[in-house]
């Protein structure tokens, strides 16, 4: 059984996973680098650990180093988090040599997670549905672009070794093509120091619908539901729901088979998302599997209440999964914004410095897992995601209106935020409609409605401090006004001269 998990990551996902391990007193290890010495990880852990310089390469994705504090410190498991080393084959077999619990899939199952042209392969024999492309890795640009010709423009480029929506290029022509290669390939290589590239059909107007998955080591697969994550930016993920508008309980039924025949054609084992393109005549093409815990994992704990940390723990510890199928149950609605340190109208470049004062949203059914606190420093070596928002309400109704009233409440200062983008978002008659689509920002103007929603915010604010001004003026002028009795009052106090 595990007794002590080390967590090879840092904010607030390795906050998350101390808060389950100390219910489950379960001893925790945390890894440091020179930028986080004051963050709140390094505090809540049982022990801590400093790794290195603030740069990724140094600290957080240095597997030697952080070999040596998993086998110092005894600990005889390790956590990942996501980002970093949570989908490195490479360092999920290192823990298996030396005899430490890898808490996620097998190393073999990740390294064909990881190969896009692999997991493909073993979908394509799975009878599992995928976006038409290329037969396999492309040879060079000119093959790229005989292909593209063939299945027509719009197409996608896909790095095999890219992830979190870095190694994509959607292209409508040749020379389109010929530029986006070049950047896909010089994305991969500065990433990963290899790269391979895959043609696929974009497919318009679709929606980016994913399923949370678990399978045991005894050969048990449970889908825990879908979430939509349709509206983003760059093939990065801003806002997730569940449910979504678009799956009813027979689409349900229907796709969270094909998310069984995925675990089971890959091996998979522990907690993964299977993640899916729902095209505009309602069809599911699988895209990729995430082999790790998602960044948007809390609402599908909203609405199941389930802890999946501890489920992914129980599992590494060789346990079956407590629960059939039938027995999950979806409960409510559940939204999660993510709050990132950007500068939405400088094309969401990220936002950094100190953050002297904060705010955090809480109360009922209100839910924030956020790194942040009043004197911390938003660095620029890491993501720019300080917090998970999320909110959950019995109607949908309900759970965004609950959503508008914590981002009304958060206050982050010190940098700027993309809490705006969201009010605006949130308050669109599309979103309240369900009308999502991967190019929701781009199809409904959001950022022109973003600049009129703040314009006309300030116009409001300038109205209320006016007012307030003429109100104050009135107020003083009523107090100091000469009048008989006070010229007596102060003559009578001051006494005659």
């Amino acid at each position: 059984m595990i007794e002590k998990v080390l967590i090879a990551n840092r904010g607030e996902i390795a906050l998350r996973v101390i808060k389950t391990c100390k219910a489950l007193g379960i001893k925790t290890v945390a890894v440091y680098s020179d930028e986080d010495t004051k963050s709140l990880h390094v505090k809540h852990a049982t022990e801590a650990y400093h790794i290195g310089e603030g740069t990724p390469a140094k600290s957080y994705l240095n597997q030697e180093k952080i070999l040596d504090v998993m086998l110092s410190s005894g600990a005889d498991a390790v956590h990942p988090g996501y980002g970093f080393l949570s989908e490195n084959d490479d360092f999920a077999r290192l823990c298996e040599k030396n005899k430490i619990n890898f808490i996620g899939p097998s190393s073999e199952s990740m390294d064909l997670c990881g190969d896009k042209m692999k997991c493909k392969d073993a979908m394509l024999k799975a009878k599992v549905p995928t976006v038409p492309g290329s037969p396999g890795l492309v040879k060079d640009v000119d093959d790229a672009e005989k292909i593209a010709n063939k299945i027509g423009y719009p197409v996608m480029l896909k790095s095999v070794y890219g992830g979190g929506g870095r190694g994509i290029r959607i292209v409508n022509s040749d020379k389109e093509l010929r530029d986006g290669y070049e950047s896909v390939t010089g994305e991969s290589m500065a990433s990963v120091g290899k790269s391979a590239i895959l043609v696929e059909k974009f497919l318009e107007k679709t929606r980016h619908i994913e399923f949370q998955m678990a399978r045991d080591t005894h050969g048990n697969t449970v889908h825990i539901f879908e979430r939509e994550c349709s509206i983003q930016r760059r093939n990065q993920k801003l806002i997730e729901q569940t449910p979504s508008p678009a799956v009813d309980e027979e689409t349900r039924t229907r796709v969270g088979e094909l998310v069984r025949k995925a675990a089971d054609a890959v091996g998979y084992t522990n907690l993964g998302t299977a993640e899916f393109l729902r095209a505009d005549n309602g069809e599911f093409y699988f895209i990729e599997i995430n082999a790790r815990l998602q960044v948007e994992h809390p609402i599908t704990e909203l609405v199941s209440g389930l802890d999946l940390v501890k489920l992914q723990i129980d599992i590494a510890n060789g346990e079956p999964i407590p629960f059939k199928q039938k027995d999950l149950k979806m409960n409510g609605f559940a939204i999660e914004c993510r709050i990132n340190a950007e500068d939405t109208f400088l094309d969401f470049a990220p936002s950094t410095g100190p953050i002297p004062d904060v705010t955090i949203p809480s109360g009922p059914s209100v839910r924030c897992d956020t790194y942040l606190y009043p004197g911390c420093t938003v660095s620029p070596f890491y993501d720019s995601l300080m917090a998970k928002l999320c909110t959950w309400g019995q109607t949908f109704e309900e759970c965004r209106l609950r959503m508008l009233n914590a981002l009304n409440d958060f206050y982050i200062q010190g940098v700027e935020t993309s809490i705006p983008l969201y009010k605006t978002i949130l308050n669109t008659d599309e979103y309240i409609n369900g009308e999502l689509s991967t190019d929701f920002l781009k199809r409904f103007g959001i950022l022109d409605r973003l600049t009129a929603d703040i314009k006309k915010d300030r116009e409001a604010n300038k109205e209320v401090a006016i007012a307030a001004a003429v109100i104050h003026s009135e107020y003083y002028k009523s107090r100091v006004k000469s009048t008989p009795e006070t010229s007596l009052h102060w003559k009578n106090k001051l006494g005659n001269s």
